[in-house]
């Protein structure tokens, strides 16, 4: 299996009795641990600050006995979003509409600066996972941590994270999705889509479109989207065309090709400057597989 890494950059030695500068080289590495966990940016951050007010209320003399900052963080980052997951387990249930993760959004001319273990359909896959499943396998494949250090976090014997994080490698392996087209023809196949639905060309717009394509819209209950996935060339055609003639978006509506979660895409922006939405596609062998939009208004709020 193709392992998924996250470069750890080198040890910065700061003296500990300043608890904003030893924590800050570490915040961007928490945020991608929590984002990887909770599928949410603005949970990222408060776990990352919460992270950070744990390592403040131990003190200097404490802080300084730490060999290992990021290890210490680390842990205290995934014990809280266990806690997290609990409720978001709970909120999951009643969720309306299909869940998607937030979308993290690159420009469309800087493809791969986001790991493959960003994609939604990789974040989709932790989802199915049990929360502690979940945190082995991105604890010790994702962000290469012994299992001596797994076991820690979790509270767990070694042997016993060894064998969650196996569990966790086989689902994720059997789902995982191929993406075989090279950035500029993905990018170049997103755009023929949004022509093609744009200007209501059915033939044109399934020729793109996988026989058994999903398209998969969140819209939270706040906002107008298909309440259950889409399935099949016929029906995604069909769904696509009849928003556009029953919701078409105002004059001025600008469509900013971007990269959301490492995928093709487009950041959708009304003409007031809010977004409505953001539409990704995942692309292989080359048809559109699926199609990812997400409205609603709580997870586009770091979308800029």
């Amino acid at each position: 299996m193709q392992r998924f890494r996250v470069a750890m950059p080198d040890a910065i030695e700061i003296q500990r009795d300043d608890p904003a500068a030893s924590f800050e080289p570490h915040r961007g590495h928490l945020r991608g641990l929590a984002y990887r966990m909770l599928g949410s940016l603005s949970e990222a951050e408060d776990v990352a600050q919460d992270a950070y007010l744990r390592w403040h209320r131990i003190g200097a003399p404490a802080r300084a006995k730490i060999d290992n900052p990021r290890a210490w963080l680390s842990k205290a980052a995934t014990r809280l979003c266990l806690d997290r997951l609990k409720s978001a387990r709970a909120q999951r249930e009643t969720y309306i509409g299909p869940w998607l993760p937030e979308p993290v959004v690159e420009p469309a001319t800087e493809p791969g600066e986001l790991a493959q273990d960003l994609t939604v359909a990789f974040l989709l896959l932790l989802e199915r996972l049990s929360p502690l499943e979940r945190a082995a396998f991105l604890l010790h494949d994702v962000f290469e941590m012994s299992f001596r250090q797994v076991a820690e976090v979790l509270r767990r014997d070694p042997a016993a994270c060894r064998q969650l994080a196996a569990r966790a490698r086989k689902h994720i392996e059997a789902g995982k999705p191929r993406f075989d087209a090279k950035a500029e023809e993905q990018q170049r196949m997103a755009a023929a889509f949004l022509e093609a639905a744009g200007s209501g060309d059915a033939r044109r717009l399934a020729r793109l479109l996988a026989a058994d394509v999903e398209l998969m819209s969140d819209g939270g209950g706040k906002v107008a989207a298909a309440l259950n996935p889409i399935l099949g060339s016929g029906k995604v055609t069909a769904f696509l065309l009849g928003v556009r003639q029953k919701f078409p978006f105002p004059a001025g509506t600008a469509y900013r090709p971007t990269r959301v979660n490492g995928l093709p895409g487009f950041v959708i922006m009304l003409p007031d400057g809010s977004i409505d939405q953001t539409l990704s596609f995942e692309i292989a062998e080359g048809l559109i597989r699926r199609i990812y939009i997400v409205r609603n208004p709580d997870k586009l709020k770091n979308v800029h």
